[in-house]
């Protein structure tokens, strides 16, 4: 074949095939155009899944008479005018490439009107041929029609899904454009029957009653809201707790300037910013907002700009980790907590400081003979038991001089835990605190404040290192002996003496004392595993999970019976370590119950 100019027609429908995939893509860049348009309501109407009308009405700027026909051409846009404006795109659109590609493939017509305007005009255009303008009745604004998707394209059409299928595909991406602009009513319709309708949400309420329409009240009862600004970006938005993980990521959304956005390098901060809180494999769920100078971003690297390259992006990486990594770290009981709400929703007004205390509370009370005991169900512990019990009163009587209020005075004043009262089944600490009773699961909490303190241990200063009194030769493959030998330093920061004895064979020589029960072999091996797919971070993360291990062994284990005292002092410490609302595996370990609740268990009031 000789080589030849393609005809306009065709060269839209190539450009169609990737900008219109399917009826929802036809709906996106619609609504992009309105919204770029100032428009503040949108309505979206489907039939067929899509396939025999799209039609998208706003109440926009409007498209001057002049200029119906130019719109329909191809790279034509009044959105970029200059190379230094592409370097800088605050529009969702400015290819200038929808409208002609969607036209190629369709039966299009547009109606639109500016506010200066007497009459709008409309245009329609079919097999490439545009006829018009012609007056039609129309108030400011815009509407576009699409008809008959792909009816020229039958191999395209092919590909269609069943009409239940492409229309839960619009169903899902007008939920995504709600959730962009809270500032702007969308509603959608199929065959008559209104299927969403989200008014402007100009209040935090009501932007809190949005989400909750798109992602369900669950969503929002175990959501924090997140505000922080630094390094010239904004990040705001909805993060939900650890205990409210999924088994998919189908609750992870995240805007770029407005532009909803699917970034690895995004997935990567947030996934690491949960990673001491969350089982393995479960996803977080989020609604996060980051907002930058559009001058350090480049929205022109995907053809449906799903996807973006930033220019500083380990700076970006750093900011969103350590910023949703703080605001997880700082949900931790507070003063001001109250009502009979989950403890996923207190507050979170502390900044974070130190790392905490080094040495456990409960280890302080044994070394002052409030030793922990084995639970034993023989008489004798029987008798102890009621011997304890009655000393337990005894203890109560005397908080006031020891670790806790004297009788009359409100038990929570300076801890939001309150105060123990009991121990239930030698799994639970029931906790008397401000309107209502704190229930802890000694296990999972103690388990917290071990971790943070190991890891405090291993973040502060130099890990020591413990001597293995026979070096472990490990045989792994060669690509990780010299990972293992490029990233001798840092084993050595970690406490890990290591070195390569062969093309594949490393011989490990000392742990960290922190982990000296654990298995050489396979702590290396995980690290090495790591630094390979994360580089010198992906070691760091090997040895914190490690000490997660080791935090839950050494963790009290349930039928141990622990002393008010004890119990009292796990309370402090919760209070006072990061990350205190979820054991390292992400499960909680503590829940409120209000008096509200408690009264209308027992019918009081009735």
């Amino acid at each position: 074949m000789t080589i030849r100019v393609l005809p306009e027609q065709l060269i839209h429908q190539i450009a169609a095939g990737e900008v219109v995939e399917r009826p929802a893509s036809v709906i996106k860049e619609l609504v992009e155009n309105s919204l770029d348009a100032g428009s503040r309501s949108i309505e979206i109407e489907v039939e067929g899944g899509g396939a025999e009308l799209c039609r998208v009405r706003d109440d926009g700027a409007g498209i001057a008479t002049d200029e119906l026909a130019l719109a329909l051409a191809r790279h034509a846009t009044s959105k970029i005018g200059r190379i230094e404006d592409l370097e800088s795109v605050r529009t969702l659109g400015f290819r200038g490439e929808a409208l002609p590609s969607i036209a190629s493939v369709s039966r299009t017509t547009i109606v639109s009107r500016t506010a200066d305007a007497p009459v709008a005009m409309a245009v329609t255009v079919v097999d490439g041929e545009i006829r018009g303008p012609s007056p039609q009745a129309h108030p400011p604004g815009t509407t576009v029609e699409v008809r008959d998707l792909f009816f020229n394209v039958p191999a395209r059409r092919k590909f269609l899904r069943t009409e239940r299928t492409e229309l839960g595909q619009v169903e899902r991406l007008v939920e995504r454009l709600a959730l962009s602009r809270f500032d702007v009513g969308f509603r959608l319709a199929s065959a008559r029957r209104r299927l969403a309708d989200h008014p402007p949400a100009l209040t935090e309420r009501a932007r809190d009653a949005r989400v909750a329409a798109v992602l369900g009240d669950e969503f929002i009862s175990h959501a924090l809201k997140l505000d922080h600004e630094g390094a010239g970006m904004r990040l705001t938005g909805w993060f939900c707790m650890p205990t409210y993980a999924r088994s998919q990521a189908d609750q992870q959304y995240f805007f770029l300037n407005g532009r909803p956005l699917r970034d690895k390098l995004v997935a990567s901060a947030v996934r690491l910013a949960y990673r001491d809180v969350l089982y393995h494999g479960r996803q977080p769920a989020y609604v996060l907002y980051l907002e930058m100078d559009p001058s350090r971003v480049d929205v022109n690297a995907h053809p449906q700009k799903l996807e973006v390259r930033f220019r500083e992006p380990r700076l970006i990486h750093d900011f969103l980790f350590r910023t949703i990594e703080r605001a997880l770290a700082e949900n931790r009981p507070a003063q001001d907590s109250s009502g009979a709400i989950p403890a996923a929703r207190f507050s979170i007004p502390s900044r974070v400081g130190g790392a905490g205390p080094q040495t456990s509370a409960l280890d302080l009370y044994a070394t002052l003979g409030g030793g922990v005991r084995e639970q034993d169900t023989g008489a004798g512990a029987q008798a102890e038991a009621r011997v304890e019990a009655s000393q337990a009163g005894h203890d109560a009587a005397s908080w006031a001089d020891s670790d806790g209020p004297a009788a009359g005075i409100d038990p929570v004043v300076g801890h939001p835990l309150g105060y123990a009262i009991a121990q239930l089944h030698g799994v639970y600490i029931l906790a008397q605190a401000q309107g209502g009773l704190v229930l802890v699961d000694m296990h999972a909490a103690h388990e917290r404040t071990t971790y943070e303190r190991l890891k405090a241990s291993l973040e502060s200063r130099r890990v020591a290192s413990q001597p293995l009194l026979v070096p472990v030769a490990l045989n792994v493959s060669v690509a990780e002996a010299e990972e293992a030998e490029a990233h001798r330093t840092l084993f050595d920061e970690l406490g890990i003496e290591l070195s390569r004895s062969g093309p594949a064979q490393v011989i490990v020589r000392s742990m960290p004392a922190l982990l000296a029960s654990a298995d050489p072999a396979t702590l290396v091996r995980d690290m090495l595993a790591d630094l390979r797919e994360q580089g010198g971070g992906g070691a760091r993360q090997a040895l914190e999970r490690a000490l997660g291990t080791m935090a839950c062994h050494q963790a009290v284990r349930a039928n141990r019976r622990l002393s008010v005292p004890e119990m009292n002092a796990l309370l402090r410490e919760m209070e006072t370590t990061l990350r205190a609302d979820q054991c390292v595996h992400g499960r909680p370990t503590w829940s409120f119950v209000s008096m509200d609740e408690l009264d209308r268990l027992f019918l009081r009031g009735r």
